[in-house]
């Protein structure tokens, strides 16, 4: 089968599209999953990145998602025919993912589709649309709730950011987002975002501990500076849920958001969360927007020997929305 394969070696990296032996990248699991289709993430491109500490296998197929159909099994948990989606667990780092035409792994890491969702609906969402909805769950349960005031989305044009821009604003949140590129302001609006801001938002009264407090609760798909900016600028009792850290891995700010104001820092992850969360998540994400609006998230659709130039926007910061891929599509 063809597959997007990356070999690290001495530091180097090469990543291509190629033929390659069923028999020997197909092991490790209990059931098969014919691909219908994947999509491109952040994580992705950190892959094939020289000398990369996230691939955690060479060679490997990449692809941290996939969405298809059950095609062989020998668990009691999955059925041939079941519609599933795949994501976290490995997928792409540490285990052969989905690009590629055909993926095989323990039926416990993938997640039957809600009725209303089927494979390429469920790759417009991918882990980004996963992380998205989480992260307006994690919100809801801290008590933030529309009506409260603004809700900032940071990176709002990537992945994540774009998702969560819609999802909030079909729950009728009073979304403000955030991006460095001007050109995007149309679409974020198109999305739902009530107002679209700068990067120089949350420079607000530097030579203070605290900011006026401005915001009800985010969604910070950042990290690093911008998400201790967010700390300083919300409101009392507010909370802010991290996912990213294109910004930085590093924190730096004080205790006083938390203890003065209340605040809450909330964190995401879609990698090693159990399957009751996950289902949860899928199931809300079944009818959670409409029609129109998914096809606003999708940026493209390409094939396998596409992804290089893919993930070389998403490395830039170059990329919009959903990138989906149809891993059996000829060039």
């Amino acid at each position: 089968m063809r597959a997007f394969v990356v070999e690290h070696e001495a530091g180097e990296v090469t990543a291509a599209v190629r033929e390659v032996d069923e028999a020997e990248y197909l092991v490790d699991g209990d059931v098969d999953v014919d691909v219908a289709w994947s999509c491109l993430n952040y994580k992705d491109s950190m892959v094939v990145r020289p000398a990369s500490v996230v691939a955690r296998r060479s060679p490997l197929i990449g692809g941290v998602d996939a969405a298809g159909e059950v095609v062989t099994s020998s668990s009691p948990e999955l059925d041939v025919g079941t519609q599933v989606v795949a994501h976290g667990h490995g997928f792409g780092t540490s285990h052969h993912g989905g690009f590629a035409p055909r993926l095989r792994c323990d039926a416990s890491w993938l997640t039957p589709l809600p009725a209303g969702l089927d494979a390429r609906t469920a790759m417009v969402y991918g882990t980004a649309g996963y992380t998205a909805m989480a992260s307006l769950l994690a919100l809801r349960h801290a008590g933030v709730e529309p009506g409260d005031g603004e809700v900032l989305v940071t990176g709002a044009s990537g992945g994540v950011g774009s998702v969560a821009v819609a999802l909030l604003a079909a729950q009728r949140y009073e979304v403000t987002a955030m991006t460095g590129k001007a050109d995007e302001h149309g679409y974020l609006q198109a999305l739902g975002a009530s107002s679209v801001v700068g990067r120089d938002a949350l420079a607000d009264r530097p030579e203070r501990v605290l900011g006026v407090e401005r915001f009800a609760g985010a969604v910070d798909c950042v990290g690093g500076a911008t998400l201790a900016g967010i700390l300083r600028a919300l409101r009392w009792g507010g909370a802010v849920v991290a996912s990213g850290l294109v910004g930085g891995a590093a924190l730096e700010t004080t205790v006083y958001p938390f203890i003065t104001r209340n605040v809450a820092l909330l964190g995401i992850d879609s990698v090693a969360a159990p399957r009751a969360v996950r289902d949860k998540v899928w199931l809300a994400l079944d009818g959670a927007l409409a029609p129109e609006v998914l096809e606003q998230l999708v940026a493209r659709e390409i094939g396998l020997e596409e992804i290089s130039v893919g993930l070389a926007a998403l490395e830039r910061g170059a990329a919009r929305g959903r990138v989906l891929v149809d891993p059996s599509r000829e060039r």
